[in-house]
């Protein structure tokens, strides 16, 4: 599968009821620290924490933002409608070791079992779908992090594997979605 390519610049942002996904910058770098740096949000990711800001910005060129500029979509930020906080992150990343788009999620922990997951993720699959025009998406997760499993399923993503990737130590399901007929 080639990932789907458009041109820089033109990542689109979602609405849902509750929230509002746009695509993440260098300014986001305060509001996304947390999510890389709190222990129990990285408990199942794999990742070490970030421990300054200046190593926040850099992980945000070399991934979202890079991803913008490779393949006009990537992770958005989430951000709520009624007041605008920051509360997490969701949307779709070309996998090479896999050749497969990705859908992703990451949220603070005050804002977890809110139901954002979900909500963020059914808009990232209509537009990955619809707009992109992919005709399948994957969701990977540690076989133990139960609260992503649901949120996969519930999305309508079917387990389909068991695997382990490259620098990663754990084994991970792959579950995956097929565009509707």
């Amino acid at each position: 599968m080639t990932p789907p390519l458009h041109p820089a610049g033109t990542v689109a942002g979602l609405q849902t009821e509750r929230l509002n996904l746009r695509p993440l910058t260098l300014d986001d770098a305060a509001d996304y620290w947390p999510l890389v740096r709190d222990a129990e949000i990285l408990r199942y990711v794999g990742e070490k924490p970030c421990e300054s800001l200046d190593a926040v910005r850099a992980l945000l060129r070399d991934r979202p933002l890079a991803d913008y500029a490779n393949h006009g979509y990537g992770r958005l930020a989430v951000t709520t409608r009624e007041d605008g906080r920051f509360v997490g992150w969701c949307g779709l990343k070309y996998l090479p070791d896999l050749d497969e788009v990705d859908i992703g999620y990451r949220f603070l922990r005050d804002c977890w079992g809110r139901g954002y997951a979900s909500e963020a993720g059914a808009a990232v699959l209509r537009q990955g779908f619809e707009q992109l025009g992919l005709q399948r998406i994957v969701g990977l997760v540690v076989p133990d992090n139960a609260a992503s499993v649901r949120v996969l399923c519930k999305l309508g993503l079917r387990h389909e594997r068991r695997l382990r990737l490259p620098l990663h130590t754990e084994e991970i399901d792959l579950y995956a979605i097929a565009r509707a007929a």
